[in-house]
């Protein structure tokens, strides 16, 4: 029977054994030096780290889409590219050229402002290589003629021939075929004839109303006129002025003319009051001439003026007002201005009237003009007609040539 203490023995181990059996083994592997070359070796297979480049990948992919793109697709997108480049150049060149061309009008017609012009057809650049342009408009605004001023010119020239020392100097251009029209406007006639205070408005295709005030010694009268808009010859606009008439406030009408319903005539409403003002009425009644020509006899006249009831009965029929509105009083002003003085006329105003002749007010609202005649070829006026914002007139043109 086995001892409880006693313990079986195992084998003696050399533990420097067991470290020498480690001569072949990851140890000697590890501690063993590497040469140079094998470092760099190793250096070169093991890749070092670095934050993604998303950005060269998008290029890697933009580069192998287009390099997919077939040969034909990208001749395409060049002709693109190059179709646009052209296109910006020609219309540089053609805003330079207008440019040009509004310099030289306002130069060769002394105008006040260049003129705007536009030139039709694409390209330009091969126009101005042939020597020809489809089409030029031409707008001149503010045109002075005679007493007005044309608010517009625009003309529209067409198959216009070129003459050029290369394509940076252009002499000059023959316009054979032009085509346009005037607008005389109503606002700037309101203000350019404005010192009289006379508006104009359209009344009709073919005539103007003048309405406002005409200042005449020291007053304001209340002017009315038509005028007719006719073509005179090829190149003017003539205005035959009628219905003129100048009020007097309530007293009386001014019509220039030598025909019996012109001159100086008192109002209705004038020759009504004097039926209740006996002075001014026996004043009138007091003058031969008046009597004579108001057709009353002189029982009913010498009876008037000794018995105020017959005064007002006489003065206040309609047959007596009607006689008493055509008398001419400028008949009247130099034989006996008292009389007329008594009816309330200013001396001065009835010595300014006589001078206020039909011609001279007319002249006075005269609208007409006249185009200057050009150096050559030929203009012409055409199609008259009054529109809502003035007068415009059609114009034609032939054989023009600008710049030489």
């Amino acid at each position: 029977m086995r001892s409880p203490h006693h313990i079986t023995a195992h084998p003696y181990t050399n533990p420097y054994e067991e470290l020498g059996s480690l001569d072949d083994g990851p140890l000697e592997e590890f501690l063993v030096e590497d040469t140079p070359e094998e470092r760099a070796e190793a250096a070169a297979q093991d890749d070092p780290w670095a934050p993604p480049n998303h950005r060269r990948g998008s290029r890697r992919k933009r580069r192998g889409r287009l390099a997919g793109l077939p040969l034909a697709m990208k001749a395409v997108v060049g002709l693109v590219v190059l179709a646009a480049f052209l296109t910006l150049a020609d219309r540089w060149a053609l805003l330079y050229a207008e440019r040009r061309a509004a310099d030289t009008l306002k130069d060769r017609l002394h105008l006040a402002a260049a003129p705007e012009v536009e030139i039709d057809g694409f390209p330009f650049l091969t126009q101005l290589a042939d020597e020809r342009l489809d089409s030029v408009k031409v707008t001149v605004p503010d045109v002075a003629a005679d007493r007005v001023s044309l608010a517009q010119v625009t003309a529209t020239a067409r198959d216009v021939r070129l003459d050029t020392d290369g394509p940076t100097n252009v002499r000059g251009a023959d316009v054979p075929d032009l085509e346009g029209d005037v607008l005389l406007s109503f606002a700037d006639l309101n203000r350019e004839l404005g010192a009289s205070q006379v508006t104009f408005t359209p009344d009709g295709h073919d005539r103007v109303r003048a309405r406002g005030t005409l200042p005449v010694a020291g007053h304001d009268l209340r002017l009315r006129a038509e005028a007719r808009i006719v073509r005179e010859g090829d190149r003017g606009i003539a205005t035959h002025i009628g219905g003129m008439r100048l009020d007097i406030g309530e007293l009386a009408t001014y019509r220039p003319g030598a025909r019996a319903t012109e001159g100086l005539h008192l109002s209705r409403a004038s020759a009504a009051r004097l039926a209740h003002e006996t002075r001014k009425a026996k004043a009138l009644l007091s003058v031969p001439a008046v009597v004579r020509r108001l057709g009353v006899s002189d029982s009913l006249v010498r009876e008037a003026l000794r018995n105020e009831s017959k005064l007002t009965e006489l003065t206040g029929t309609p047959r007596f007002v009607h006689q008493a509105m055509r008398l001419n009083l400028i008949d009247l002003a130099l034989d006996h201005p008292q009389v007329l003085a008594l009816l309330g006329f200013d001396p001065a105003l009835l010595d300014a009237l006589p001078r206020l002749t039909r011609p001279v007010l007319a002249d006075r609202l005269s609208l007409g003009f006249r185009l200057p005649e050009p150096p050559s070829g030929q203009v012409r006026l055409r199609d008259v007609r009054v529109e809502q914002d003035g007068i415009r007139v059609r114009l034609e043109g032939a054989g023009l040539t600008v710049g030489r």
